[in-house]
């Protein structure tokens, strides 16, 4: 069956619009490969609450703790010596007060017959009520040995990877000595960069990043920019990038990254308009003919061009 002419020329406009193209030039991400570091976003320090002997050091670097684990011992060699003579004390304290309870209860007897007077019987209270403050007192003193004690345990602050361990067993030393500098266990990449390029990173930008290690292998993926630091740091801005996977990498390793550094103005065609030939490559301008253009980079389905054309130029697909 047979269309009638005005339905043919209706399906037929869609193909005449992607024949020609009117050139524009439009801002484009000027991209810039860059090396990056893996930090972790925290680094804590486990330090000593007493001063003592380190006896034991139960991690190295490279382990994982969690948050409360008991990383290394420190003892004080007076503790257990004060101990056992505030155990000593509450022992002759809890035989004086035996001895005023049966004082108490014997002038309590004789007080009931007569035999003893009101001034002895509160007397012996009163000694029983000294002897009891005797052995709260001691009581809580002990409290106080044994809670330095436990301060001698150095916890890790949070849970994460221990970065640098300090200190040996046998060691002596002091209330607030670090021993252990753990990394959280989230981990970003820090970017640095040129001062000039300081007005164009906004947190939320992509960045691709490339293989591990810098080697030429898969690219681990794509992040986006979570922080750009107000401060500049001896001439370069600092960033941070949030990518999966980086969980198992050293602190500190580098990896190459590219980041949209700037914004330009760029001509950008689809690549059905450029005619590659031997060594250049050409499209067709509506009243110029072929004309030689100089390729940039591929920006998805379209090409830029560096020169050659100029905006407001009708290109003619070939």
């Amino acid at each position: 069956m047979r269309l009638p002419l005005l339905a043919l020329c209706l399906l037929a406009l869609p193909a005449l619009a992607e024949t020609r193209l009117t050139v524009a030039v439009e801002p484009v991400a000027d991209e810039r490969p860059v090396f990056a570091t893996v930090e972790s976003v925290r680094e804590v320090e486990a330090r000593a609450r007493l001063q003592g002997t380190l006896t034991r050091l139960a991690v190295r670097e490279g382990d994982a703790v969690a948050a409360g684990q008991v990383i290394a011992l420190i003892e004080d060699a007076k503790h257990p010596l004060q101990l056992a003579a505030l155990d000593a004390r509450l022992g002759a304290l809890a035989a004086q007060r035996r001895q005023a309870m049966q004082e108490l209860e014997r002038t309590r007897a004789l007080r009931v017959t007569g035999a003893a007077t009101q001034a002895r019987l509160e007397d012996a209270q009163t000694a029983l009520d000294v002897i009891e403050g005797q052995i709260a007192a001691t009581e809580a003193e002990r409290a106080v040995l044994v809670q330095q004690q436990r301060e001698g345990e150095v916890l890790a602050p949070q849970a994460g990877r221990v970065l640098r361990v300090r200190g040996t067993a046998g060691a002596v030393v002091m209330p607030g000595e670090a021993l252990a500098t753990i990394a959280t266990d989230r981990y970003v990449l820090r970017l640095r960069l040129p001062e000039r390029h300081a007005r164009f990173l906004r947190a939320g930008d992509p960045v691709r990043v490339g293989a591990r290690g810098l080697a030429a292998g898969a690219a681990l993926g794509e992040g986006r920019i979570t922080l750009v630091y107000p401060e500049l740091q001896q001439g370069q801005v600092v960033a941070d990038a949030e990518v999966a996977g980086l969980g198992d990498f050293f602190v500190g390793e580098r990896v190459a990254v590219t980041i949209q550094a700037d914004r330009r103005p760029a001509i950008l065609i689809p690549r059905a308009f450029l005619l590659a030939g031997p060594g250049i490559d050409l499209v067709q301008v509506e009243g110029r003919g072929l004309v030689p253009v100089q390729r940039g980079p591929a920006r998805g389905e379209r090409i830029e061009i560096l020169s050659g054309l100029a905006a407001g130029d009708v290109l003619v697909r070939p």
